[in-house]
């Protein structure tokens, strides 16, 4: 059994982008350690076929999570669209032997119990593979934050074999669930690093694309 308390308190002790991999860990032990940390630990726990992932996200992780999401549903705001945050809701699959905690999640026109989006603010590099992850929980679109860059990739289910590489799903340069959604404006905005200033920015570029 992994002990988990040893393990969390030198998490809390070493960098605050602190990553651990775990190895041969059942879906017993996993769902054990999400019991037991409960809601009042930030940390994301990702599980893949028996490989444990914990990170302790850092403060400028946190920043990137909370900048994309509060410039997401200041569009969704903005053009009227029906979305159902998610945030880092615990996603498991037993059957797929997966189940993982995105920094983001949205459910776009209906709610549903898998999110239509999952977006990830990558700071430090994982040992599991977050395509793969979300492939077996079928997200259908996954975004991921890193270097100042977005990176989007939508899921192909009639044609996965074309898609090996990406677990099933296809780099893309346009959100397919968010057609509308102007990518080089959300990433300029991003990279601001006055949220104020940013999400001024935005909704002054979502209400001149109306015009």
């Amino acid at each position: 059994m992994v002990r988990l308390n040893d393990l969390t308190t030198q998490m809390l002790l070493d960098d605050p982008e602190e990553r651990r991999v775990l190895s041969q860990v059942s879906w017993v032990q996993y769902e054990v350690l999400l019991a037991d940390l409960g809601d009042t630990l930030p940390y994301r726990v990702h599980f893949l076929d028996g490989v444990l992932e914990i990170l302790a996200p850092s403060r400028k992780h946190e920043q990137g999570k909370s900048q994309l999401g509060n410039l997401l549903e200041l569009y969704f705001l903005e053009t009227d669209t029906d979305y159902f945050p998610m945030g880092s809701t615990t996603l498991r699959k037993p059957a797929q032997q997966a189940g993982g905690e995105p920094d983001e999640s949205y459910c776009i026109g209906t709610d549903k119990d898998i999110p239509d989006l999952a977006i990830e603010v990558i700071v430090t590099s994982g040992s599991i593979n977050r395509l793969e992850l979300y492939s077996r929980l079928g997200v259908q679109e996954v975004w991921f934050w890193q270097n100042n860059c977005l990176s989007l990739y939508h899921r192909r289910e009639e044609t996965p074999e074309q898609f090996v590489d990406t677990a099933g799903y296809e780099a893309i340069q346009h959100s397919e669930l968010l057609p509308d959604l102007d990518l080089a404006l959300l990433t300029r905005c991003l990279q601001n690093p006055n949220p104020l200033a940013a999400a001024k920015d935005f909704r002054r570029g979502l209400r001149g694309s109306d015009r």
